[in-house]
């Protein structure tokens, strides 16, 4: 037998390991770990986003409102940059080379840069100026095009429910698996609250390039591509034509209209003023717009339909009377006494002279102060209740299912609860059992704590036209396969349908006889609430809320103007001319001279921002005197 080299198999035998050891590295880093794979197509192959097309937004009647254009961004791969022409590329964009070098050197400071990622160098380049550098970029190794959609307005009105888009904050792309780095997201309005459904769903495809980073052909047939899914299209409720009625209405005037359809609680039209032309917050001019909006010390950008809290004052009476009338603690025909105010011991609510009011239909012809004290008072201080804070909560607990002093359900982003006060708050104010319902009696009749938005005005209007039945305000037709939409299903308040007639029947005679007798209207059979709400800032403000027609109401009005006197005198008046051109499209008539003075009534002033100059003239608006309106539109 030979000897065997002990030593010689020894070292065979680390070789032989050694080599089994490299063979299983090499397969699992070819086989099994895609990194490096990864790494080197990444240096043949080129991903490119592929952005969808954003939803297209219409009108109640088909007419396009908002859709988008094709613009250019200029990426960059900073490894991949070999020397060029920078003065050409600067002449092809239009741009100087200061210009250049701040976006160029700025890029290294962005979160997430990366000199082997693609970087964006120039945003939304227009698409002529794109075809001017196309044919040169051959000669920028490292350049390559990435084609996005901005959106373009085809109306300069409703703003505040339109809304604009921006490139997404980072915490949005820390939160979110689908935003990146320089996409553009819905940041107010219906571009807000329908972001997912607007945006689509993002393509990607890939791309061979060559040493020069130039493109050279589709990878692997275009296995791996995966095409963009266009955002869906949305239908406004809004009526522009109304839309735009009312905008122009509310010119120099500080306010808000809101219009709903009380059958289906469809928004017809909602106005901020003053408001702004959503055209200004796209393309190249939208930073210089965005920097006036908001130093802008009237606010436009604040829509007040939504978020501004208004005393409701008298248009709050025909709820007050709904609930007494439930509760059971009066009935049509219950009677008050009013001698020019509401007394007990020292206290005193003045009211307007006026006819003795022997019925909740001429209480609220009158609007009288003392009539809706006492049923505010007797409706808490029920014998039903242990104590006063129980009726206060109960009487609150009504408002609430009016949606008032709870968040509304709306599709138009922004905070619209308004306030109303509960037991807590007058602990705080009084001290715990040291107030009375005559601490808190102007709730009665829609003052002290209370606070309501105009959008609440209009929603509380819808309900009693619609004898208690309602939809949840919304501003956008039910997407299609959206089955579980809050805006299709109808609810009631706790009120039963008999009480809402007397309230309607006074509501009427407000027109009529009492305290609006609006001219010029016949037809209309308008039924409304008068209001002026205290305003310890100024003069007070000017409010009515309405529906019309009495017993099929097509619409639903609020209007609140700050500043502007009794309700009668301005809010009335324009109300009428809302409904008029809801309902009858033309304004003729005696209505036609009124709505002349309404158009040019200025109550502020302000220099305008127009798209697209953002340094037009202040306009010089005619003045119209109290005066001259109420003896052209009153009796």
């Amino acid at each position: 037998m030979e000897n065997i080299n002990i030593r010689q198999i020894v070292v065979q035998g680390i070789f032989v390991v050694i080599g089994l050891l490299l063979l299983i590295r090499l397969f699992f880093m070819q086989v099994m770990d895609t990194s490096y794979v990864a790494m080197a197509r990444n240096n043949a192959v080129r991903e490119i986003s592929s952005y969808p097309s954003r939803g297209l937004i219409y009108d109640r009647n088909d007419t396009l409102l908002v859709n988008n254009e094709p613009v250019y961004d200029l990426m960059i791969i900073p490894n991949q940059v070999q020397p060029f022409d920078t003065l050409k590329l600067c002449n092809l964009l239009g741009v100087t080379i200061a210009d250049f070098y701040e976006n160029y050197d700025h890029l290294p400071t962005l979160k997430g840069y990366s000199p082997y990622k693609p970087q964006t160098l120039f945003k939304q380049i227009p698409a002529e100026t794109y075809a001017r550098v196309q044919e040169y970029l051959y000669q920028f190794p490292g350049f390559y095009p990435q084609i996005r959609t901005v959106r373009i307005y085809h109306t300069g009105v409703a703003g505040h429910i339109l809304g604009y888009i921006g490139e997404a904050n980072q915490q949005q792309i820390d939160t979110s698996s689908y935003y990146r780095m320089g996409d553009y997201v819905g940041i107010s309005g219906i571009e807000r609250y329908y972001e997912k459904a607007l945006r689509g769903e993002r393509g990607v495809k890939y791309m061979m390039i060559d040493v020069h980073g130039t493109e050279v052909g589709k990878f692997a047939d275009s296995q791996y591509d995966r095409e963009a899914i266009a955002g869906q299209n949305l239908q406004l409720t809004l009526d522009m034509e109304l839309q735009a009625y009312c905008e122009q209405i509310m010119a120099n005037k500080k306010g808000s209209i809101v219009a709903i359809e009380p059958t289906t609680g469809e928004i017809l039209a909602m106005v901020s003023s003053p408001y702004y032309d959503p055209r200004l917050l796209t393309g190249p001019l939208r930073g210089k717009a965005m920097a006036e909006l908001s130093q802008d010390p009237l606010k436009p950008l604040f829509n007040r339909a939504l978020s501004a809290y208004y005393p409701p004052g008298s248009i709050f009476k025909p709820i007050m009377a709904l609930i007494a009338l439930q509760e059971g603690v009066s009935t049509p025909n219950t009677y008050f006494p009013c001698y020019g105010a509401y007394k007990l011991g020292l206290l005193r609510v003045k009211c307007h002279h006026h006819a003795q009011c022997y019925s909740v239909q001429t209480a609220l012809e009158h609007s009288c102060n003392a009539y809706f004290c006492h049923l505010f008072k007797i409706c808490v201080e029920q014998n039903k209740y242990d104590n006063l804070e129980a009726g206060l909560r109960d009487w609150k607990r009504y408002l609430s299912t009016f949606n008032l002093g709870i968040p509304m359900i709306t599709d138009v982003p922004g905070p619209s609860r308004g306030y109303i006060p509960g037991p807590e708050r007058y602990d705080r104010m009084y001290g715990k059992k040291y107030w009375k319902a005559n601490s808190i009696i102007s709730l009665g009749i829609g003052q002290g704590e209370m606070g309501m938005t105009p959008l609440q005005m209009a929603h509380s209007m819808a309900i009693i036209a619609n004898r208690g039945k309602f939809y949840y305000p919304h501003v956008t037709k039910p997407l299609v396969g959206d089955k579980d939409n809050p805006y299709i299903v109808q609810h009631k308040v706790p009120i039963e349908e008999r009480h809402f007639l007397p309230v309607i029947e006074g509501m009427r005679r407000v027109v009529t006889t009492g305290t609006a007798r609006l001219k010029g209207v016949g037809g209309l059979d308008i039924c409304g609430k008068t209001g002026t709400a205290q305003n310890p800032h100024g003069k007070d403000h000017s409010l009515f809320a309405a529906f019309a027609p009495m017993n099929n109401p097509k619409i639903a009005v609020a209007v609140i103007i700050e500043n502007a006197g009794w309700g009668y005198k301005i809010a009335a008046p324009i109300a009428s001319l809302v409904i008029n051109k809801y309902l009858n499209r033309e304004t003729g008539g005696s209505l036609r001279g009124l709505e002349y003075k309404m158009m040019r009534l200025t109550l502020m002033y302000r220099p305008r921002i127009d798209a697209p100059s953002l340094e037009k003239p202040k306009e010089k608006v005619e003045e119209v005197s109290d005066d001259d309106i109420r003896s052209q539109f009153f009796d």
